[in-house]
Parts: structure tokens; C-alpha cells; sequence
């Protein structure tokens, strides 16, 4: 009797076939794959999960700077203690100005700059290389450069100012009422390339050939605009608008280095309030429940942002 007879005569199959050699054959490829996901996975762990983790734990404790004294656990405290804290509260009402004040006008002026950048012009590869320097500028230089521009004696802005015949200037960063609007200038400017990038990817997606077709229709600019352009764009702009305003929520070098949180707290951003309460103060527990409160804020705007794109139908 042959191997091959005993085994349609038992109904049994080799290792390699049936339910069992599936199982086996699925088993090594899952193995395989997490094999090659595990090099760029371990950073995650280690530099991401880690950390949050970790900060959530001492959001329920009293860690204090010092080596001397012992850490307790103390529940929601922490949690209960931001509650009736005003300033905390401040703080949070300037990051969400901040972040809509920012937001709204970096998407519409990169919206414009995408279109003007998306023409058939001359030098458009200049136009389009000057256009992200700001995105190639680290933080820091940004704040360092603007300081610059509002220096309220050498500054170029009160030197200009001051040419035009509208008065002698101001002290826009230390300022009580241009404190906030001349940081977000600066956050507008600094973040405007990103945007542009993106939008300018979603417009050289459209197909031409629609442009052409509502043109031979009769439509004018801005009815292409609305009927074949927008529902293009609409994804993109979704996504890098609702990333923009957590980037902008959670901003912390840039105001940092323009203003330190000043004058008056006017500029005091949740980040910028929980690096004083964590490196100044020692409050480390008190610090990491301000970092979980945005942390959940942070995810329940993505959970609206996501929730509202999956049943709007743009993703299917």
C-alpha cells in the first residue's frame, strides 16, 4: 500500500494540507509579520506608550521634586484638585483660543497660497521652495527671529510703524492686549507651509478633466471652485485642519520663547502651565493630571473628527 493510498483510505492529509497545515501555514506568517513590525514597534513601546503610561500612574500619586521624600498614592486628588483650580482653567481657555485663533486663518491663507501655487505661473518652483521655509525653521529660531520683529525700540514692525507716521510703536509681547494676537501671528506664519503642502497634494489630485468640463459647462471660478474643487479638497482639508488644532493645542517652544506664558499669564498655554507646575514648582502628580486632562481632551476632539468623517462617507 502506497503513502499515498493510505492517506484517502484513512482521510488523513500530510502536514501541509487541511485545517491543521492552514493553522500552522497562518501561524508562521503572523509570526513572520510581527518579526518585521517589532523594530519599528519597540521605539513606540519604549518612547510613546511607555511614557504615557507611566504619566497616567503619576497622575495618582503626590511626586514631588526631591529625593528624600517618599511617593503615595493619592487616588483622584489630583483629578479633583484641577476642578476648583482657576487658573488651570484660564490656561485652558487661552490654549483654545490660541489654537482656534491659529487654526482658522493658517487654513485660510494656505488655502489661498495652494491655489495661487497650483497655477501654471512662472518660477513656480521658486514660489513653491520659498513657501515652506517656515516649515524648515525650527521652533525656536521662529521664536528667537520674531522677538526680533517685535523688539519694541529696534524692531522692525515699530520701525515701520513709526516710518508710516502711526505712532511710536508698542511693546507688542509684554503688552496685556497684543500679547496674544501678536503670538498668533507668529503661530499663523510658522505653520501656514504644512497646510499649504497639504492642500497643494489634494488640488494636484482633482482631475483636470473636470475643471474642463464644468468650464465648457459655463461655470465660472468660484462655481468650479465650490462644485469640483471643495469636494476633492474636503478629506484633506478635514484631516490637516483637525491635526492642526491639536498640533496648535499642544504647542509649547514657540510661546515659550516669545513670551514665556507672560505678561500676566496671557499667553500661559495648558503645556506651558503644566512644564511651570512640573520643573518649576515640583509638582510632578499635579503635572501629569494636567497632562491627562489634555490628553482626553485631545482624544475626544479625534474621536469626533473621526466619527464625523466615517459618517459623512468621505473614507468608504
Amino acid at each position: 500500500m502506497t503513502l499515498a493510498t493510505a492517506t484517502v483510505r484513512t482521510g488523513r492529509r500530510g502536514p501541509a494540507g487541511g485545517p491543521h497545515g492552514r493553522r500552522l501555514r497562518t501561524t508562521r506568517r503572523s509570526a513572520g509579520t510581527w518579526f518585521l513590525v517589532l523594530p519599528a514597534l519597540i521605539p513606540i513601546l519604549i518612547l510613546s506608550v511607555g511614557p504615557l503610561l507611566y504619566g497616567i500612574a503619576l497622575a495618582f500619586t503626590d511626586a514631588q521634586s526631591g529625593r528624600t521624600r517618599s511617593t503615595q498614592f493619592v487616588g483622584g486628588l489630583n483629578f479633583q484638585d484641577l476642578l476648583h483650580d482657576a487658573l488651570f482653567w484660564d490656561s485652558f481657555r487661552i490654549g483654545l483660543l490660541w489654537a482656534v485663533g491659529v487654526t482658522v486663518p493658517q487654513f485660510v491663507l494656505a488655502l489661498g497660497l495652494a491655489l495661487l501655487l497650483n497655477q501654471n505661473l512662472r518660477l513656480r518652483w521658486l514660489a513653491r521652495a520659498l513657501a515652506i521655509i517656515p516649515w524648515a525653521m525650527p521652533e525656536v529660531v521662529v521664536g528667537i527671529m520674531w522677538r526680533l520683529v517685535y523688539h519694541p525700540d529696534a524692531g522692525v514692525l515699530n520701525e515701520t510703524v513709526r516710518d508710516l507716521g502711526l505712532g511710536d510703536g508698542r511693546d507688542w509681547l509684554t503688552g496685556l492686549a497684543t500679547a496674544l494676537p501678536a503670538v498668533i501671528v507668529v503661530g499663523v506664519w510658522a505653520g501656514m507651509p504644512q497646510t499649504t503642502v497639504a492642500l497643494l497634494a489634494g488640488l494636484q489630485n482633482t482631475p483636470h478633466e473636470l475643471h474642463e468640463a464644468a468650464a465648457l459647462d459655463g461655470a465660472g471660478a468660484w462655481r468650479r471652485f465650490r462644485t469640483v474643487t471643495w469636494p476633492a479638497l474636503r478629506p484633506v482639508a478635514l484631516s490637516i485642519t483637525a491635526l492642526n488644532f491639536i498640533w496648535n493645542f499642544n504647542a509649547f517652544a514657540l510661546v515659550y520663547v516669545l513670551t514665556n506664558g507672560g505678561p500676566g499669564g496671557r499667553t500661559r498655554l495648558p503645556m506651558l502651565f503644566a512644564y511651570e507646575e512640573a520643573f518649576r514648582y515640583g509638582q510632578f502628580g499635579y503635572a501629569a493630571a494636567m497632562g491627562c486632562v489634555m490628553v482626553a481632551v485631545i482624544s475626544v476632539i479625534l474621536a469626533v473628527h473621526l466619527v464625523g468623517r466615517l459618517g459623512g462617507g468621505e473614507d468608504r
